[in-house]
């Protein structure tokens, strides 16, 4: 399932482009905000389809190499470790992925090229000298082997990245994201499962889906009073001075602090000063923290944070 920090990011993009373009409608807004985490999970589906496609590729070549003119001995026993690794027979015959990858119009297919090239990519590896360095199987060489394949040709791969960008230029920033959780949800596989391995959901929960949601809206209904609250706490510093990154993120910060009980402040504190490093200027996580901090301070005081449940933990 995707994180919350995602979620929050995607959040902040959709406010940001919202912002640009003051007029448009809201819900517009927030329904390409939600198809846009939607199209995160069909790219982590698109992964799940991709290793299953290689190993096919090279039994088909296997296959090519035992009708040469003169085979050899290798030709006419290839070693077929990979192309029978159990975790990609678990993807392939997985009985939840085989219902969504026709609903998600999954095909690796006609993409032979890109394919013949990861394969090349995943036969230089040390480990794949390793694990075809013997012919006995056991499922937990198995996984550790795909998940090197993921970690050390998928996740770095610039142009399986570019090549999915083509297909969706949302899946250039979701990359990441959608690696992660193919990463996770292979790490969880286990040997007695099967067919029935459980396939991460888009959402851990309905709240997650809400989250996303309210965290739009209400950021949106109280970005004046927030503008306000963040003025007062600017010293020497005018309000438009203020870069409109750190603006946007310090008013999700107000929003989740004082709009969503369950969420520890430590935590919200520690996300937004994270994404106005990567997302603002070089200063903006010093000043996103102290405002923030000055801002807690007061909030706290006049007891208009209030959390319950896990929003307790880390406060």
């Amino acid at each position: 399932m995707v994180s919350r920090r995602y979620l929050r990011i995607k959040t902040m993009q959709a406010l940001y482009a919202y912002n640009a373009n003051p007029k448009a409608e809201v819900r517009a807004y927030e329904t390409n905000l939600v198809k846009a985490v939607r199209d995160c999970y069909e790219l982590f589906l698109w992964l799940f389809a991709l290793l299953p496609e290689i190993a096919f590729y090279r039994m088909k070549k296997l296959e090519s190499m035992r009708e040469k003119y003169n085979p050899t001995e290798e030709d006419l026993n290839p070693n077929m470790k990979f192309v029978n690794n159990q975790v990609i027979r678990q993807m392939e015959n997985n009985k939840t992925l085989k219902q969504l990858w026709p609903q998600h119009h999954i095909l690796w297919e006609d993409d032979t090229d890109l394919i013949s090239k990861l394969f090349r990519e995943i036969e230089q590896l040390p480990e794949y000298e390793v694990y075809m360095s013997t012919r006995e199987s056991d499922y937990k060489s198995d996984k550790k082997f795909v998940l090197s394949v993921i970690e050390k040709v998928f996740a770095t791969n610039d142009l399986l990245h570019w090549f999915l960008g083509e297909k969706n230029t949302h899946w250039i920033d979701d990359y990441e994201e959608a690696m992660l959780m193919f990463y996770q949800n292979v790490r969880d596989f286990k040997e007695e499962d099967g067919d029935n391995c459980s396939i991460a959901t888009l959402f851990k929960s309905p709240e997650d889906e809400q989250f996303c949601r309210q965290l739009f809206r209400k950021t949106l209904e109280h970005a004046p009073e927030y503008t306000k609250m963040i003025e007062e706490k600017l010293k020497n510093w005018e309000l438009e001075r203020v870069i409109s990154m750190d603006m946007l993120l310090m008013q999700m910060a107000l929003c989740e602090l004082l709009e969503f009980p369950s969420v520890p402040i430590k935590v919200t504190l520690n996300e937004y000063i994270e994404m106005a490093k990567w997302y603002s200027s070089d200063k903006s996580k010093v000043f996103v923290n102290g405002i923030l901090d000055r801002l807690i301070v007061d909030l706290r005081e006049s007891g208009q944070i209030v959390k319950t449940g896990r929003g307790l933990y880390q406060n």
